[in-house]
């Protein structure tokens, strides 16, 4: 089963593994016709009511492979606003040969003629809320006529994801819906088909564009950095690098012995200093209170050392703490048996990997069962770190594959843990996990060609938001 939003990422993924979204819609368009043959016999009447989108390209691929019928299109709108390359493309093929293909400008002129079977390929699974005309009244139509309804991929007015609709839907008889079934589906009192499509595994597996789509545009929110004693600059990479992935402030509570030192790295760090030489018991209640009062998402690791005291006050943060941290480096001793209300994202390298309970291996792929089995004991999202990562949350396990090898200089970590950060404020847990490792392999790779071998983490804030925000292909 899968919802609306993993479905349109896992699209964008296959095109970005080579299976270029017109071919997956030719493949739908040959499923639809297969289903139309199950349903009416050579020479009976079919329309075809169709979208301006994706949905409605299927159908018009379909309508190439129904010769043996009489088929009737009706397209809802003008052609020129239809809204894809691909969907356009595949109406012209038809008014190029022409098929009985009509534009319907106004719900007023629509008349629906009689016939056997109804396709409905009007909306897609991304279309939520009430039907809009002439979508509306192209609905009531269908249902009023004394024609089988076969759906393409949701009936129209249906929520993909919850199977409520918000006004008139489509009455469907048959559903064919692609790649896997859709949540909204499993209470229609309908017929459903699903189809394999050729989208790869790997579309699901590796994460890729489609799941950086998920949340560009979205981010927002507050990161607070726990960390530096021993060390410094990592707790200023972890800053600067939310910072960089849209965190609006970016906070750092730091001893008071080296937050000038950090604060000199980077005017638009906020550094919080407390009193001492490393983190210890006495400051967990001050930094629980200000992380909660701002909900704000916290980066607990970077710089911390690893004095035995230093890893108490971590364990008290995380069972005293409610929200949602990174915990990284020197603090992820503290998360075995730990006992928190916290959302959190460990972030171990294979070696830390290993100290919190997995599996030890120089190919995290080659380990990816063990790595969600420890993600579901342990309660938390894992995103083990290595030549390839490997993030899941005990449940669901994804692969990212950007990087390079440039990138195995120190700082990296902390970078990526700050932009999980950044992400943080407004995806789950796990999507910020993905997302985040793939941006900081992506943000690596942008500059490997220039740099090579001496890649610097702090190159890597340079480009963090052109791996995010910047152009797919580069």
């Amino acid at each position: 089963m899968i919802s609306a939003d993993r479905m349109a990422a896992v699209d964008r993924n296959a095109e970005a593994l080579g299976v270029p979204r017109k071919q997956l819609m030719e493949s739908s368009g040959n499923a639809i016709a297969r289903e139309v043959r199950e349903i009416a016999e050579p020479g009976e009447k079919i329309v075809v009511v169709a979208g301006r989108g994706n949905n409605g390209g299927d159908a018009f691929v379909a309508v190439r492979f129904l010769e043996e019928y009489d088929v009737t299109v009706h397209l809802l709108g003008r052609a020129e606003t239809i809204g894809t390359d691909i969907a356009r493309e595949n109406w012209e093929a038809l008014r190029q040969s022409e098929y009985d293909a009509t534009e319907v400008t106004d719900s007023r002129n629509l008349d629906l003629p009689g016939c056997d079977l109804v396709v409905d390929a009007m909306l897609g699974t991304g279309v939520t809320g009430a039907l809009r005309e002439p979508e509306a009244t192209a609905a009531e139509q269908i249902n009023d006529s004394d024609a089988a309804v076969l759906a393409v991929d949701v009936p129209s007015g249906i929520n993909a994801d919850t199977g409520e609709a918000d006004g008139t839907a489509v009455e469907a008889d048959r559903v064919v819906t692609f790649h896997d079934t859709k949540p909204g589906l499993a209470d229609l009192d309908c017929d459903v088909t699903v189809t394999d499509i050729g989208i790869p595994s790997g579309a699901e597996k590796f994460v890729g564009p489609g799941d950086l789509h998920g949340v560009r545009g979205d981010v927002d929110g507050r990161a607070f950095v726990i960390g530096g004693g021993p060390y410094t600059g990592a707790p200023a990479l972890a800053g600067q690098a939310a910072l960089r992935a849209g965190a609006d402030l970016s906070f750092v509570s730091a001893p008071d012995t080296v937050a000038g030192e950090i604060q000199g790295y980077a005017e638009d760090l906020i550094v919080q200093p407390y009193e001492g030489d490393r983190l210890t018991p006495e400051q967990v209640d001050g930094l629980v209170e200000t992380a909660e009062s701002y909900d704000d998402t916290v980066v607990l690791g970077p710089g911390l050392g690893n004095a035995d005291e230093t890893i108490e006050a971590a364990v008290q943060f995380l069972e005293s703490f409610s929200g949602r941290a990174v915990v990284d480096a020197d603090a992820l001793p503290a998360v075995p048996d730990l006992d928190t209300d916290a959302t959190l994202v460990c972030t171990p390298n294979r070696k830390e990997l290993a100290e919190l309970g997995g599996p030890k291996a120089d190919d995290l792929r080659e380990v990816t069962d063990e790595i969600e089995t420890l993600a579901g004991d342990l309660g938390h999202v894992v995103l083990a770190k290595g030549a390839t990562d490997v993030i899941s949350d005990g449940e669901r396990t994804r692969v990212v594959r950007t990087g390079n090898t440039g990138m195995k200089v120190g700082g990296t970590g902390d970078v990526l843990a700050g932009i999980v950060a950044g992400l943080f404020g407004t995806a789950d847990a796990f999507d910020s996990a993905c997302v985040g490792s793939y941006v900081n392999g992506r943000a690596g790779d942008l500059l490997y060609d220039e740099y090579g071998e001496g890649l610097l983490a702090s190159d890597m804030l340079e480009t963090v938001p052109r791996a995010i925000w910047g152009d797919d292909d580069e």
